[in-house]
């Protein structure tokens, strides 16, 4: 028997795909190199845009399509209305926290135990989840209706992970949550900036570098360590998603641009711009960032407001996604999506040129 995942969505998703590609193989499965060569096929789902759903309603019809026939299961991030639709269509739904039952909800039996480890398929890149699940609730994202509220993985579990993988050879583990720096908020006794000291204390050639964090609680400790600490890769994600106030507001995000802007000017204060030499600086900081134009209500005037800050923090990168209104969320609720697909594909090519081109 072979399978093939379709992983849609974020970093975690593909954290998570390594972990259903363990689990499989441990019932005996081999990875197809195709969809066309599969037996089962694993859909790891993403319901924060509405393009990424169709892409999996256009592959179920081709998979179910002639003589196919594939038995398909989907996990991931899935709203309850889109689990609904899509629960007549498929052959399992199940939440991506009960994997470990996979094999008995599929009726198969696991020939080896079952592990949190991930297969790695990149031999020299981990991703490792350090939490699951979101407490913010901005009111745009799906995020924690899909994944829950925020549960931090126990610190010795994550530091045994870090060891495998260095032991196997990768040079570079990538620590995922939704909001790592609310890592053990749940827990007792630890805090982000705790944990990656112990992992920067772990003996080995490797580097870190952690997704994603949020404006309002990157504290000073972790600015900090990511400048002295040599095994902390000199780049910070740091999504603004407006640099409008007003837009910032409805969007429940908690800072002002000012206060994002002040945030970004602590923290290249540490590094040294690109060919400079600053005395007490390490290396140019790499800073990129994520933003969603045509946010309901979203003036000309506001997005112009965008513009002018994403000039002032000079962001590396920056992920553009033009707004998409999911079912049950509180923007979905509470706004109607009132600018223009074409308004927003011109605004979406406005900061693509200004920041990636």
């Amino acid at each position: 028997m072979k399978y093939y995942i379709f992983t849609l969505g974020c970093q975690m998703n593909k954290s998570d795909s390594e972990r259903i590609a363990k689990v499989l193989e441990s019932c005996g499965f081999k990875s197809a190199p195709t969809e066309e060569g599969a037996d089962l096929i694993v859909i790891n789902a993403c319901s924060v845009r509405q393009a990424a759903v169709d892409r999996i309603y256009g592959k179920i019809k081709k998979w179910q399509s002639g003589k196919q026939n594939k038995k398909i299961v989907i996990t991931g991030c899935i709203l309850p209305l889109d689990r609904h639709k899509l629960h007549s269509k498929v052959d399992l739904i199940f939440d991506i926290k009960d994997l470990p039952n996979l094999p008995k909800m599929l009726s198969i039996p696991s020939l080896l135990p079952i592990t949190h480890h991930p297969l790695l398929r990149n031999k020299r890149e981990a991703l490792i989840p350090i939490m699951t699940g979101c407490n913010n609730f901005c009111s745009y994202c799906a995020v924690p209706y899909t994944r829950g509220r925020e549960i931090s993985r126990p610190e010795e579990e994550i530091i045994n992970e870090v060891k495998q993988s260095i032991s196997r050879g990768i040079k570079k583990v990538v620590l995922l949550g939704q909001n790592v720096n609310n890592y053990g908020l749940d827990l007792k006794n630890t805090s982000f900036v705790q944990l990656l000291k112990k992992i920067i204390g772990i003996p080995g050639n490797f580097q870190i570098s952690f997704l994603t964090s949020n404006p309002w609680n990157f504290p000073d400790q972790l600015i900090e360590l990511i400048a002295k600490e040599p095994k902390l890769i000199k780049e910070v994600h740091l999504p603004i998603q407006s640099g409008d106030d007003e837009i910032l507001k409805k969007m429940n995000r908690n800072y002002t641009s000012g206060q994002y802007l002040a945030l970004i000017s602590k923290l290249k204060s540490h590094f040294r711009p690109k060919g400079e030499c600053c005395e007490g600086r390490v290396s140019n900081l790499y800073l990129s960032t994520d933003i969603i134009v045509g946010f309901p209500t979203e003036t000309k005037k506001a997005f112009e407001n965008t513009v002018k800050v994403c000039k002032q923090a000079r962001f590396n990168k920056a992920y553009i996604a033009q707004y998409s209104p999911r079912p049950g969320t509180v923007s979905a609720k509470l706004y109607k999506d009132d600018v223009p697909k074409t308004e927003k594909k011109r605004r979406w090519q406005i900061l693509n040129n200004l920041i990636n081109s």
